[in-house]
């Protein structure tokens, strides 16, 4: 009798080596691909190349993302603002980023930038990722860049200009929203 196997509660790489066992043909019967099965079958089918190809392409587009916001430390806030020139909002400094260091092309609006994002918990935060907050009486009013360490860099306010700061402090951890993920290549145009 075939046994049953839940594949969410096993851990990613026996999920993954599972899912690989399949794809290569062998049948529910056979044994499940051990780590030793599995690294050999990645390499023998250039797979672990591409994967840790693919893991520093993100590496690096995370940096690039993170050293370009920090080029805009000092523009001032400015209401519906998208451009050094012109002065930054909250989310005009996050679309602005994300197109010229990756060319990416996010929603215009905060909320809409969450909804278009894929959910992560703050525990998976990683620099590039997008932090929320509700700075104005409703979810998702405020985003920022996560720049590591508990940091993140933003346009705050009126009178403000974009800088770093630490989301472990009162007022931002009081009104922390969640943390989202851009999927490169499957961000909306809005």
């Amino acid at each position: 009798m075939p046994s049953i196997v839940y594949i969410s509660a096993m851990n990613f790489p026996a999920r993954l080596a599972l899912c690989l066992a399949f794809a290569c043909g062998l049948s529910a019967a056979q044994t499940v691909p051990t780590h030793d099965d599995l690294d050999k079958l990645l390499t023998d089918k250039g797979l672990l190349d591409r994967i840790s190809e693919a893991g520093n392409h993100m590496q690096n587009q995370a940096s690039e993302l993170v050293v370009g916001a920090m080029g805009f430390l000092g523009v001032p806030y400015r209401r519906g603002g998208n451009s050094a020139e012109s002065g930054f909002d909250c989310s005009g400094f996050v679309k602005a980023i994300y197109a010229q260091t990756i060319g990416l092309v996010l929603p215009r609006s905060a909320a809409q930038q969450a909804a278009a994002t894929q959910t992560i918990d703050k525990s998976e935060l990683r620099p590039g990722d997008l932090v929320f907050f509700n700075t104005m009486r409703h979810a998702f009013s405020h985003v920022g860049i996560y720049v590591g360490n508990g940091k993140f860099i933003h346009s705050p306010r009126p009178g403000a200009e974009v800088r770093v700061e630490d989301m472990g402090l009162a007022y931002w951890s009081r009104r922390y929203d969640g943390a989202r993920r851009v999927q490169t290549g499957s961000a909306p145009n809005p």
